[in-house]
């Protein structure tokens, strides 16, 4: 018995013939849908993860701002927020469940460049591609707050400064180093573009059950998840500025990791009041995550 099964269809006069291999689609759907429910949980820990991370960032980036962009107010970055929360009551558990919950995200966007998104156009290869490289991001974040939480300190805890300056110095030693740094520079700050755009234009209702939410509930999502991913993506094109002003220099110490970006911002004409709305921005965006949590589609 043939193993493929065509179907036809007409166009113009005649007929064209594709084929199918069923048995393998319906195995893959097979999959999926046993998977379904733990992908779904670790989606929802995933968010709930990430809305935590930028709760402790944007708090971190408020002290920062109120300590005058001195070296005071703590470190507003990933390092800082461990830190943060390792010195709280049952800190160490909540650095396993954070890391476990990252690791969650991970899972799920790298389980979306399998199956596809459930969002529309969510199975075509660029979102696809998409979805593989977060990821593979959430899965280096996710290691190191676990490789915290177990012990290893100088996994994640490290000053994001230093470890951005670092890598910069690593790749323009490289042949036609200064292009790659050049490039990626580029891709970072494309990057935090689409993020604010997408934020103005509200992308994510399609990620969501808009229609089961109330008024208020509506407001809610659009005031954080607006106001936010414009804050997110700021800082993300910023990081990529300076990485791009590293390049053009090729001088690593340009280079800027999360904390020093923030602290940036206490430098404009704006003073320390910029910061202070992108650290709004930032808490705003925390928030919005966990309503992503709620009401994501699955």
């Amino acid at each position: 018995m043939d193993a493929t099964v065509p179907r036809g269809r007409k166009r113009g006069g005649e007929s064209r013939v594709r084929w199918a291999v069923p048995g393998r689609a319906r195995a893959s759907d097979r999959a999926r849908a046993t998977a379904r429910p733990v992908l779904n949980g670790a989606a929802r820990a995933g968010f709930l993860g990430r809305g935590f991370s930028y709760l402790l960032v944007g708090a971190l980036a408020v002290q920062v701002a109120f300590a005058d962009g001195q070296r005071g107010g703590g470190q507003a970055d990933r390092g800082g927020a461990l830190r943060e929360v390792a010195g709280r009551p049952f800190g160490a558990f909540m650095l396993w469940a954070l890391g476990l919950a990252l690791a969650g995200m991970a899972l799920w966007r790298l389980s979306e460049a399998v199956w596809g998104a459930a969002e529309p156009g969510g199975h075509k290869p660029r979102k696809r591609l998409a979805s593989g490289a977060r990821g593979l991001f959430y899965v280096g974040v996710a290691y190191s707050v676990l490789a915290f939480a177990a012990g290893d300190k100088g996994s994640g805890s490290g000053a994001s400064d230093r470890r951005s300056r670092d890598v910069t110095a690593e790749l323009l030693g490289l042949p036609a180093g200064q292009w790659v740094v050049g490039v990626g520079a580029g891709a970072v700050v494309v990057a935090g573009l689409v993020m604010a755009c997408r934020a103005a234009l509200r992308k994510y209702h399609d990620q969501l059950r808009m229609g089961r939410l109330s008024e208020r509930q509506r407001k809610f999502v659009d005031v954080t998840g607006v106001l936010g991913g414009l804050a997110r993506g700021l800082v993300f094109a910023t990081v990529g500025a300076f990485l791009a002003r590293a390049a053009l220099t090729y001088d690593p110490e340009r280079a800027k990791g999360l904390d020093d970006t923030l602290r940036s911002f206490t430098r404009t004409p704006a003073g320390p009041w910029l910061l202070v709305a992108v650290a709004a921005g930032l808490l705003l965006f925390g928030l919005f995550s966990f309503a992503v949590a709620r009401w994501r589609r699955t």
